[in-house]
């Protein structure tokens, strides 16, 4: 593409950040004031979480306010400024894909709200049930799979780089929307500390601005790169100390983006190199969890025992002594390592 092409691109995340960063002025004592505060439960966190109880929550509009209008309207601009006929239907299916990333992140962010909502109103840390959050997910998610096959993809083949599955017919929207729920609800827990999912979700959008490129979706680029810009504007306001929490409402919006992007480019291996960070968070889960049913069974005095000092991981490293920042560090550092070999393996196979 053109220089003008990647100098709209950098107006976009610019635009997104400013949009972000600026919105917070404004939503933080609008949310002080009708106390919509974070209630922290601290068998879910390290204790001294305690002090961030009452937090401002559902700052995760900040960035799905600026990537909204960012991305859409950098697309168009870019449209315009490289000449192409707006009058084609064909070359509306790549907006119609952005579109429908678009419409599917919100809608996964609607359910956050719901939750975060729900938390708010009751004063607990609890929301939606697991099972109301995963029928929600399912139906937006069927959606969404439709939307990709009506707007250009068909192949229903898992691309791993180096192997290619034949296809897999119904059984593949089957596998993607285990993938989807997993994770989504993966970014989710990465919403831990301060400043931790905007970060490595900050990261991965850069990385995916580089694939896009690479695989020739330039109308994705559009769209990671509003994202991008937005969850830096949301980081002034999120990093540690925390003046805001992105709640729910983000973390499901960023974990729709994350899925809707990699699904998108239809290079699954690609997406989990990228979403490595995420997978482990909850993988730590899922281990953890396993590992203590399992040794309290067997055990004769049926006290279970654990792997990790707490998990999410990010948890662990916190008890065993990191600062949030070195957490955000690390993990970030994690993701742009994980990132470059996603782009090594995209451009080998």
């Amino acid at each position: 593409m053109s220089m003008s092409f990647w100098i709209i691109n950098l107006l976009i995340v610019l635009l997104s950040f400013v949009i972000a960063g600026v919105s917070g002025i404004f939503l933080v004592p609008f949310l002080h004031k009708i106390k919509f505060g974070q209630p922290i439960k601290t068998v879910d966190g390290p204790k001294w979480h305690a002090k961030k109880q009452g937090t401002p929550t559902m700052g995760g509009f900040m960035f799905i306010i600026s990537t909204i209008i960012a991305a859409i309207a950098g697309y168009w601009i870019c449209r315009w400024k490289n000449g192409i006929d707006t009058t084609d239907n064909e070359s509306f299916k790549a907006f119609y894909r952005m579109l429908s990333c678009i419409v599917y992140a919100v809608s996964f962010g609607l359910i956050g709200f719901i939750d975060d909502f729900a938390k708010v109103v009751r004063k607990k840390n609890d929301g939606l049930t697991a099972w109301q959050k995963i029928a929600m997910q399912l139906v937006f998610s069927v959606c969404f799979l439709y939307a990709l096959r009506k707007f250009g993809d068909s192949s229903t083949r898992i691309d791993l780089g180096f192997w290619k599955s034949p296809s897999l017919g119904i059984f593949y929207y089957v596998l993607m929307m285990a993938v989807i729920i997993y994770l989504t609800n993966a970014v989710n827990l990465t919403d831990g500390i301060d400043g931790l999912c905007g970060s490595v979700t900050f990261i991965a959008m850069l990385v995916f601005t580089v694939c896009c490129s690479i695989l020739k979706q330039y109308e994705m680029i559009c769209f990671a790169m509003a994202l991008a810009g937005g969850c830096l504007g949301f980081l002034l306001w999120n990093l540690n100390p925390a003046k805001c929490f992105m709640g729910d409402t983000g973390s499901m919006f960023l974990g729709a983006s994350v899925t809707a992007v990699g699904l998108v480019l239809h290079k699954h291996l690609l997406l989990i190199l990228v979403a490595l960070v995420y997978i482990i968070e909850a993988l730590s889960v899922v281990i953890q969890v396993g590992y203590f049913k399992i040794t309290k069974k067997l055990r004769e005095d049926h006290q279970g025992q654990r792997i990790f000092k707490m998990t999410p991981i990010h948890h662990h490293f916190e008890m065993s002594g990191f600062s949030e920042y070195k957490i955000v560090i690390t993990f970030s550092l994690c993701g742009i390592i994980f990132g470059v070999l996603g782009i090594i393996t995209l451009l080998v196979f």
